[in-house]
């Protein structure tokens, strides 16, 4: 084997990476305005500070989640782990809205602005040779012991570690998660086979 390159743990690798999403950011429109003094006063579970910053922090103990909570009825959820525990927090929202008279007829349209998930590759990484033969990368050791590195298609954002653990961000669904992954794992194996 050369020196200095990236090499697979053994010859059975499926290479496949197991992926656990940590976190999901998602937006969604409630149609209606919502007056974040009133809900501030009637929550125990809010931060709000208008002169620092316009939304309203809202915590949702289950599933555990933050929402920002605009006075345009639009909300930022994060903090779960699946567009089911995304829902539910909404629905959470929604339920915590009613008692303030705020009342949402319609089901809001979500959409997921972005997906972190972490997990491992079954190969080790030589991320200083990584570093030098892929495009859209960036390592600075000294500074940080994990490797950046960009993907253009699909658009994900990698930070990769020399034991093969990641971090994945950017992807807004299961599929272009998958589809990330899938590319990043082809364009090491390419990046190792053409230096061999």
């Amino acid at each position: 084997m050369a020196k200095g390159k990236s090499e697979g743990k053994n010859k059975k690798s499926k290479n496949k990476a197991n992926l656990k999403i940590q976190n999901i950011v998602a937006t969604t429109s409630l149609g209606k305005p919502v007056s974040l003094t009133k809900l501030a006063k009637t929550n125990s579970n809010t931060e709000y500070n208008p002169e620092q910053f316009p939304g309203l922090v809202l915590r949702i103990k289950k599933p555990k989640s933050a929402v920002l909570v605009f006075s345009s009825g639009n909300l930022v959820c994060t903090g779960t782990k699946s567009i089911v525990q995304v829902k539910e927090v909404i629905n959470s929202v929604i339920k915590q809205l009613k008692k303030i008279n705020v009342r949402i007829t319609d089901v809001p349209k979500i959409t997921v602005q972005n997906i972190v998930a972490s997990g491992s590759i079954d190969m080790k990484l030589n991320l200083n040779f990584l570093a030098l033969e892929l495009i859209n990368t960036e390592y600075e050791p000294e500074q940080f012991p994990g490797l950046v590195y960009k993907l253009i298609e699909p658009n994900a954002t990698f930070l990769l570690f020399s034991n093969g653990k990641l971090v994945c961000t950017g992807t807004k669904n299961r599929k272009q998660l998958d589809d990330s992954m899938r590319q990043l794992i082809k364009n090491i194996k390419e990046t190792i086979k053409k230096a061999g």
